[in-house]
């Protein structure tokens, strides 16, 4: 087989909700963070097994992720749209029993006038500049929309993974001035805030990069390995290169391996002659640039030519190959191509 291998471990997903669930107070409510087909992972299978493990309330970006949730789990749990009620998705809205946190006046009056009754919440902005209404539109219809009773009030911490960052304490003030004493249940953070404290946690948390074994979550369990097969191996002599633009160039005999994988399947060109790959414990560099289907490695220490070598795993999260790259983890997972052959393990397989 010459397409990569993409494991994805749902009961170490599962494992990282109940330990993010269990840091928040008996009384505050764990939802699950699915949006972008679970970070990359597959929607389906990982609501699925989220849904096993207790989550009841699942988050999405569009009314149209929502539609793929539903489907998978059914009716009962709750399914959240992060970008609200947008023209079109009224039909899809009512008929998946989805709910959507209104993001604008707007949103707020096509909601109530088409959907009178159907479950809602309202995201306001408290400094982040994205989503919500900010104070002046909130102050405006705040009587009106708390009169129709709306499911939760939220928001979205900018700055959560860097626990000293002032904008944290910022944000959750404002939070406060724009929802106390609203009666209503409130929702202020997602991975990063769960981190902070309770002061953050409010009635419901949103996990979603700590699932799937990201940082800021330190402790979360790996849930992803990429293993790339080699498709052929060569002898390269002293001074020939490896690769487009002749950024690799062999001091000595070399033996180099050609994998199945490259930037159209989510390995960015900015791991060119950085990333490791492993053959078990045995470190190979990946030598020469990332092209669109393959990347090399420099194999000549390594006893035998290795049938696959990984560059997700034990040795190398998503984490430690994004800096690598220079970007986050987040980009990584969710970057990871249709073309590997995904495995799922685990109880919930």
């Amino acid at each position: 087989m010459s397409t990569a291998t993409l494991s994805i471990d749902l009961d170490a997903i599962a494992a990282n909700w109940r330990a993010l669930d269990s840091m928040s107070d008996p009384g505050t409510q764990t939802a699950a963070v699915v949006k972008a087909d679970a970070y990359g992972l597959g929607a389906d299978r990982v609501a699925k097994a989220l849904a096993k493990a207790g989550a009841r309330r699942f988050f999405v970006a569009v009314a149209e992720e929502g539609a793929v949730v539903r489907q998978a789990l059914g009716p009962g749990p709750q399914i959240s749209i992060l970008a609200g009620h947008q023209p079109g998705d009224t039909d899809m809205i009512h008929d998946l029993d989805l709910t959507p946190m209104l993001n604008s006046i707007d949103q707020v009056t096509r909601h109530l006038e088409s959907l009178p009754g159907h479950p809602f919440g309202i995201q306001l902005d408290t400094g982040m500049n994205r989503l919500g209404m900010e104070a002046d539109e909130w102050a405006a219809v705040a009587e009106y929309v708390l009169a129709a009773a709306p499911e939760l009030l939220m928001s979205h911490l900018a700055c959560a993974d860097e626990p000293g960052n002032p904008m944290n304490a910022q944000q959750l003030a404002t939070f406060h001035a724009l929802t106390d004493g609203t009666g209503i249940p409130r929702s202020l953070a997602a991975t990063g805030g769960i981190l902070l404290g309770h002061e953050y946690h409010f009635d419901l948390t949103r996990p979603g990069i700590g699932l799937y074994g990201g940082a800021p979550y330190a402790d979360a369990y790996p849930v992803v390995r990429l293993s790339l097969p080699v498709i052929q191996t060569r002898i390269v002599e002293p001074g020939e290169i490896v690769g487009y633009g002749s950024t690799w160039i062999a001091e000595g005999h070399a033996t180099v391996a050609t994998l199945s994988g490259g930037y159209a399947d989510g390995l960015p060109r900015t791991l060119s002659n950085r990333a490791l790959l492993w053959d078990e414990d045995t470190p190979c560099p990946l030598i020469g640039r990332v092209s669109m289907d393959l990347i090399t490695a420099d194999i000549s220490h390594l006893k035998q030519a290795p049938r696959a070598l990984e560059i997700i795993g034990r040795h190398q999260g998503i984490d430690a190959l994004a800096d690598l790259a220079g970007t986050i983890g987040y980009e990584i997972l969710t970057s990871l191509s249709a073309r590997y052959t995904r495995r799922y393990t685990g109880s919930a397989a």
